[in-house]
């Protein structure tokens, strides 16, 4: 996986930082959860079932950080003129897509 540096950052409103926040840490738990189905010889497609309930939760999060993306840091950079993040927009919903 790779990291990206960036001196950028968002601007959520808390309730929507506290939002994402309970969300990962359900699935947090859920992978721990998975984890524990694995090490424990649990049914594989019980387990599979667990993934694919957490490949949604992760979906959800990302939709969420999708749509404060559009509505405040593209919508800002396209009205100072920077329509370079189109492409980097681009990129990004090329990588969601691949999933």
């Amino acid at each position: 996986m790779e990291t990206v540096t960036s001196c950028r950052k968002s601007h959520h409103p808390q309730s929507v930082k506290t939002n994402l926040i309970h969300r990962l840490n359900r699935i947090e738990g859920q992978i721990r959860g998975i984890k524990g189905m694995v090490e424990t010889d649990v049914y594989c497609d019980d387990i599979i079932t667990q993934l694919s309930a957490t490949q949604s939760a992760l979906n959800s999060v990302a939709k969420v950080l999708l749509d404060g993306h559009l509505k405040g840091c593209v919508k800002e950079r396209l009205a100072e003129g920077d329509v370079e993040v189109l492409d980097e927009l681009l990129v990004t919903i090329t990588k969601l897509m691949r999933k």
